[in-house]
């Protein structure tokens, strides 16, 4: 057991920034304008329509500009994020290179506006195109899009496109049913029902995945797609998947590939080469773009030669003197999934990250990935308290695995939550439970990707450790854990209680009766 290190968050009594500021106090103070000028043009003030002018101030703080910086530099000091040593599952969290970061926080990329001519788009199009093929190399298929706004976007779309593509051949009315299993991330069923499929949800079985004759029996002239991801979170990789897709295409079916777990298999196969006649990847995670707070994202859709006619626009094509151009897909139906070509910045660093990689890197990214995976589980399976998801499947694991601490809770009633609370009083981020419903008795996932040291992830162990013996000789210290956090346990109470919600500053005042800042 290593020397775990004296971890205490940074504590402001910090209140909202709506609470803060003095009346008449201002970040910058602009220079009044010369009397010529306003005779000449006006003010800014007759720019704006009559009807659009505010009939009073803006509710807003007034601070001096060194005031909102102290403000949010004290908010990022309570904030963890990616500083501590975060093994986030299912998400492949993954360092973001500053270069990128730069390259997009360029005026030539920030200042880009979709309507401008296109021959002033040149640089921005060649750089979607490229990607465009460089996808079309990792999976098989035959185009990729990016309007997608994230992975269950990216599943929507799919959706949208087999309600076209079977509309299309007559034959929407008679293929209503989705196939999907239950360890397959909840935005294919959840996308599936949105756009009025029926769901079919095939169940795990001892070895961690449904067996051919569980798919065969619900296959029919009923079935529009099977939607499924693989490697699952688990970290198990179907080995009848290629039979899995045959049998649906047969049954007039098609079969979407949701490649959120893309990170530890990355060269070693291609959706295509699978039969899948679609598929999608994670831009903001795998493709080293930053993720959190909800965005931002891309989730990049591909598809097979029969699919294209179907894809929403516009399309980036390019002419025979080399130029780029924007076409709208005439036959496609299903408009548009986000605004223009979606996320931009996202994919010129998904693109920047790709080209630096090159393809032994990305397979050795891939390798460390489960090398590090593998390595986690002889260590995990140690620490007593501490189960393996489906433990009879024998064979190693890909780039995550699915652990339980029923029995660490069964024995001292410490939950997995508890648990997590605990691990960030050492600087460890919050891991990932697992998406419900709950296959593993209190669960938790780890992922390492490439990023972490075999330090990081030693020390990790070493903290779950520490805190599932801590369970066993103090469990009211877990239970009550954080303990050197910015805040300790919330209370809970009031999250079911849509009176005392208040997510803007405006339901802030009228639900807790604040009159004044």
């Amino acid at each position: 057991m290593k020397k775990l290190k004296n971890y205490h968050a940074q504590v402001w009594d910090e209140p909202l920034a709506m609470q803060l500021g003095v009346s008449g106090r201002r970040g910058a103070i602009l220079p009044t304008i010369e009397a010529e000028i306003v005779q000449r043009v006006g003010t800014a003030q007759d720019l704006i329509p009559a009807a659009l002018r505010r009939k009073s101030l803006p509710e807003l703080p007034e601070m001096s500009e060194f005031e909102v910086q102290r403000h949010y530099l004290h908010l990022s000091q309570q904030t963890m994020g990616m500083m501590g040593i975060s093994l986030f599952g299912t998400c492949t969290m993954k360092y973001n290179p500053r270069v990128n970061e730069r390259l997009v926080y360029q005026h030539n990329v920030t200042e880009l506006n979709p309507h401008q001519p296109v021959e002033t788009l040149q640089g921005v199009l060649e750089v979607i195109n490229k990607f465009d093929h460089l996808l079309r190399e990792l999976s098989g298929l035959d185009r990729f899009v990016f309007q997608a706004g994230g992975g269950a976007d990216a599943a929507y779309t799919q959706v949208c496109i087999t309600r076209s593509y079977h509309a299309s051949r007559g034959e929407l009315a008679q293929r209503n049913e989705i196939i999907t299993t239950s360890q397959a991330h909840p935005c294919n069923p959840a996308t599936a029902a949105a756009a009025g499929f029926k769901v079919i949800t095939l169940p795990l079985e001892a070895d961690g995945f449904p067996s051919v004759e569980a798919l065969r029996a619900v296959v029919s002239n009923r079935t529009a797609a099977l939607m499924v991801n693989n490697p699952d979170d688990v970290g198990i990789y179907n080995p009848n998947i290629a039979e899995w897709v045959k049998i649906v295409h047969e049954a007039g079916g098609l079969c979407f590939y949701d490649h959120a777990n893309f990170n530890g298999v990355m060269t070693r196969l291609r959706a295509a080469d699978l039969g899948f006649d679609a598929c999608m990847y994670m831009l903001h995670k795998t493709f080293g773009g930053p993720k959190g707070g909800g965005g931002p994202a891309v989730g990049a859709y591909g598809c097979n030669k029969k699919l294209i006619p179907f894809l929403p626009g516009p399309l980036v094509e390019e002419d025979a003197n080399g130029s780029y151009y924007l076409q709208e897909n005439p036959n496609s139906i299903i408009g548009t999934v986000r605004e223009f070509w979606g996320n931009v910045p996202v994919v010129i660093r998904a693109y920047a990250w790709t080209r630096a990689m090159g393809i032994e890197g990305l397979r050795d990214a891939a390798n460390i990935s489960v090398l590090a995976n593998n390595y986690m589980e002889k260590r995990l399976m140690k620490i007593k308290g501490i189960s393996i998801g489906f433990p009879d499947m024998k064979k190693r694991r890909l780039e995550m695995t699915r652990y339980g601490l029923g029995e660490l809770t069964k024995e001292t009633g410490v939950s997995t939550i508890d648990v997590q609370n605990r691990m960030t009083d050492f600087g460890v981020d919050a891991y990932w439970l697992s998406h419900e419903p709950w296959f593993v008795p209190e669960p938790f996932t780890p992922e390492a990707g490439e990023l972490w040291s075999i330090e990081d992830i030693d020390y990790w162990i070493d903290v779950l450790e520490h805190v599932c013996n801590e369970a066993r000789t103090n469990p009211e210290l877990v239970k009550t854990a954080p303990h050197n956090q910015v805040v300790h346990k919330l209370d809970g109470t009031n999250l079911d209680d849509p009176e005392k919600w208040a997510t803007t500053w405006k339901a802030y005042r009228r639900k807790y009766k604040k009159d004044t800042p």
